[in-house]
């Protein structure tokens, strides 16, 4: 694969909880340097609701070495507030691609029928993922119904986000899709999807991930990863959802790095069989899920895709996966 790349969170606010409050410019500096030093990435994915974090988030990362991957996430905005977002978002990213040799990609929005208002019935992201992880939603016709109109209003959405961020940016385009989601793929340059294997998905991960080479575009896997506990890759995209309501880990899970590592190798060979023309493991910290190692009922760090773990004072430790990523983007013989 072409692209080696690591997805990176400058922050965003879902609903009562912020990713990453504190965004210390230093501290994103040190951390380019890592995931083009250490873990030998060829390049970026970030991600935030704010799009001058991400400006200066990726003049480091450019710095570093690292293309970069301009990925404005908005959240619970409305169809007409997407445009105009996502349109200023674009104004930055051309800023940032005239400023830089490296290669500059726009992503524009991630999974926007589950994380943005008008699409899936539901009152923010928790109402939403009840609703599309219903099996009474696609049961029947009626139940299909909304979510249908839904998906056509975001292909309308997108139309114009595209027209739009055409006029300003001048690098290529791209959008981090769901699987669930039906894309007009022909105004885009790049094909991009957030694949994560469950239980559910499993038997036909590969055969999902080939049909994408229809369209006639690079395919890239802009997410992929478990999370840090036993059991972690049955839950997929859904294995955060263990943390509960006052934020802490039932004692029934136990905390297993090495679920990371098997994840990472199994669906990397899966990427290089299918032709993707790259991945973007999921992701590189979580930065409000501190591990916690004498207090597992809070060790929200089972609760992350991060390859590192964050400590309570603010720096981070590298997992098992942090060295299985290093040794595989840097081309050594997986152990």
């Amino acid at each position: 694969m072409d692209i080696r790349g690591m997805n990176y969170d400058t922050g965003m606010a879902l609903d009562d909880f912020h990713t990453r409050p504190v965004f210390d410019e230093d501290a994103v500096r040190r951390d380019m340097a890592a995931i083009a030093g250490d873990l030998h990435a060829t390049a970026v994915r970030i991600s935030g609701d704010d799009p001058d974090r991400i400006l200066a988030a990726g003049r480091h990362a450019a710095a570093a070495g690292l293309d970069v991957w301009f990925s404005p996430f908005p959240y619970d905005l409305g169809a007409d507030e997407l445009v105009d977002y996502l349109t200023g978002a674009a104004e930055r990213a051309e800023l940032l691609r005239r400023e830089t040799e490296r290669e500059v990609v726009l992503v524009l929005g991630c999974e926007m029928t589950l994380f943005c208002k008008g699409f899936v019935p539901g009152e923010g992201l928790p109402g939403r993922t009840a609703t599309m992880t219903d099996p009474r939603t696609w049961a029947t016709e009626e139940g299909r119904a909304p979510l249908l109109a839904g998906f056509q209003r975001a292909r309308d959405t997108q139309r114009e986000t595209v027209a739009a961020a055409r006029k300003l940016f001048g690098g290529r385009l791209t959008y981090a899709s769901g699987a669930w989601e039906q894309v007009d793929w022909d105004q885009f340059d790049i094909v991009s999807v957030d694949a994560y294997r469950d239980e559910g998905n499993a038997a036909r991960y590969a055969e999902e991930l080939r049909a994408y080479h229809r369209f006639g575009r690079p395919v890239v896997v802009t997410e992929f990863g478990c999370c840090t506990y036993r059991g972690a890759a049955d839950r997929g995209g859904l294995g955060w959802t263990i943390v509960t309501e006052d934020r802490t880990i039932p004692a029934d899970y136990e905390r297993h790095e090495a679920e990371q590592v098997l994840y990472l190798h199994e669906l990397d060979a899966v990427f290089e069989a299918e032709g993707m023309a790259g991945s973007f493991w999921f992701t590189f910290a979580g930065f409000e899920l501190p591990h916690r190692p004498d207090d597992p009922a809070h060790d929200l760090d089972l609760a992350s895709y991060g390859l590192v773990a964050m400590r309570p004072d603010g720096g981070w430790e590298p997992k098992l996966a942090f060295h299985a990523v290093a040794a595989l983007y840097g081309g050594q013989p997986a152990r």
